[in-house]
Order: structure tokens, then sequence, then C-alpha cells
């Protein structure tokens, strides 16, 4: 059975306030519902993100500012601050750790600037939200094999890409083997979920 971690809810408290904050990242405010005795839930998700984030009242009996070590993924972190300093928010520096692939709590190990190879999952920067729940943002642009299980393209030019992507490799391949592959649609298929990070389809 495939189990999804889909949602984080996050203490903060002034509801408004924290959802202004999300909106002004980008988040999509997906539902704001209130109910009876001052109940509230803010369904807010990302841009790109199968996950979410639900603040409110009542959800959480957890300290406002309490939560910690939130990731966000982003595939160009020197772009993603510029961004968050663009849109007023107090980010960290870029990143890295002086002795391992992920980074220790807090301020131990950091060393300053971006992973020195720009490996990926290597490079990060923090910041917080009105509150204090503490994010990190770290750079991914090559995943681990079988680190996912779905191909998502967010839009016909994403798709487009990466069929064109795939044409250019699949012309290699066939001047490689000196004739036209009939198990063309197979080969698609295998470079296109290697290239997105998963295991090609033994069947």
């Amino acid at each position: 059975m495939d189990i999804r971690l889909e949602l984080v809810v996050l203490p903060v408290s002034d509801v408004d306030r924290a959802a202004d904050f999300y909106t002004g990242l980008g988040f999509r405010k997906d539902l704001d519902h209130a109910g009876a005795e001052g109940f509230r839930i803010v369904h807010l998700t990302p841009p790109g993100s199968p996950a979410s984030i639900v603040i409110g009242d009542g959800v959480t009996d957890a300290v406002p500012g309490s939560a910690r070590g939130i990731h966000l993924v982003v595939e160009d972190i020197v772009a993603m601050r510029k961004e968050l300093v663009a849109r007023g928010v107090d980010a960290s520096e870029i990143f890295h750790d002086a002795g391992g692939l992920f980074h220790h709590a807090g301020m131990i190990d950091r060393v300053a600037g971006p992973h020195p190879d720009r490996r990926s999952y290597g490079s990060f920067l923090s910041f917080e939200d009105p509150d204090g729940n503490g994010f990190v943002v770290q750079e991914v642009t090559d995943r681990i094999p079988g680190r996912i299980d779905a191909v998502v393209y967010r839009s016909a030019d994403d798709v487009e890409r990466a069929l064109r992507n795939a044409a250019i490799a699949h012309g290699r391949h066939e001047a490689e083997i000196g004739h036209e592959d009939p198990q063309w649609p197979a080969w698609y298929a295998a470079h296109m979920t290697r290239a997105a990070g998963l295991e090609p389809s033994r069947t």
C-alpha cells in the first residue's frame, strides 16, 4: 500500500497574518473554512507541490512557532533566495554542510555558499514565518533513483521539453545502433522515467 506524506499542520498565533505570509510566497489557498466555536482551517499548497500545509484555530495544540526543519525543495536555490528576498522574507545566506550531504541542526557546521560542486541535495537556506516556524530550502537537481514513483509535468511546456529531449537522445541511440528502433515507445518511456529520477519499468 502506498503511503504519501501530504499535509503538515503548522501552529500559528494569527491565522490571517500567517495566511498572508504564505500566499505572499506564492502558496495557493485551497480552503479557508470557519466552523463552530471559533474553529478555522486554512489549507495552502506551495507551487508545484503535491504536499500542503494547514494553519488555523483549533487545528493543533502545539505552541505557535514551534515547528522546525520543514523542508521545501527547489531546483535553483540562488534564484529562490532572490525571490524570497524580493517578497520581503528574511532569508539566510545560502549554505552547505562542512561534513556531509545533509545539514546539521541549528548553525553547527554551516559553511557559507552553495555546495562547492553544486551537488544535488547539498545546498540550503533557511527562513521563518511570522511566528517563528522554521523552514529549510534545499536544492535538488538530480533525484536519487527510486526517490519518486510518479512523473509530474506542471505544464504543456514541461511535457514538450521532455519529449524534445527524448527525441534528441533517441536520435543518437538509433545512430549508434545503425537502424530504426522498432521498440521506440519502450525506449522513450525508459529514457523519460530515468530523466525524471524514476527506475524504468521492468515489465
